[in-house]
């Protein structure tokens, strides 16, 4: 217990001088780091898939964002390829692959059919793949498989 007031003096120095000086280092951001491609990312990945309004009859929205690694700035007019096992067809079937570009914020957004289980899991796949930045293939997996949308997030690295 204190005998004496502690005032706002006491209280800074008391504080210097027990290792504080820290408190006194302005706060830095961490660097992004760069995404890592998730294991079976890339099954039936298939290279150049155009880039499409829509994803045959639509009903599902895949989202997400693309930044760069480190200052977070978004990354505009960058090519995602999107593909799943839908209502309308297999992963590997040509007409289950799109692809979209990022907006001026870094932002995409593709319609497609709704994503159906497989293996188990519904789950869909993105790729980012167009060269100058590391390729990242994402195998993100739906919490239900109602869901109606699915996010993922690129943090890119320069390649």
């Amino acid at each position: 217990m204190l005998s004496a007031p502690c005032d706002r003096r006491k209280f800074v120095l008391t504080g210097l001088a027990a290792g504080g000086a820290g408190l006194l280092v302005p706060a830095r951001a961490r660097a992004l780091e760069a995404t890592r491609s998730m294991r079976g990312g890339a099954n039936n990945y298939r290279p150049g898939a155009p880039v499409v309004e829509r994803i045959g009859g639509g009903g599902f929205w895949m989202s997400g964002s693309v930044r760069r690694a480190g200052d977070g700035r978004p990354l505009a007019g960058q090519r995602i390829q999107i593909w799943a096992h839908t209502t309308e067809g297999h992963e590997r079937d040509w007409h289950s692959h799109g692809a979209t570009l990022t907006d001026a914020n870094g932002q995409f957004r593709l319609e497609m059919p709704q994503i159906v289980p497989a293996f188990g899991q519904a789950h869909g796949h993105l790729a980012y793949d167009s060269g100058e930045f590391e390729t990242v293939f994402l195998r993100p997996v739906m919490k239900s498989s109602r869901d109606t949308s699915l996010e993922a997030h690129f943090i890119l690295r320069p390649a």
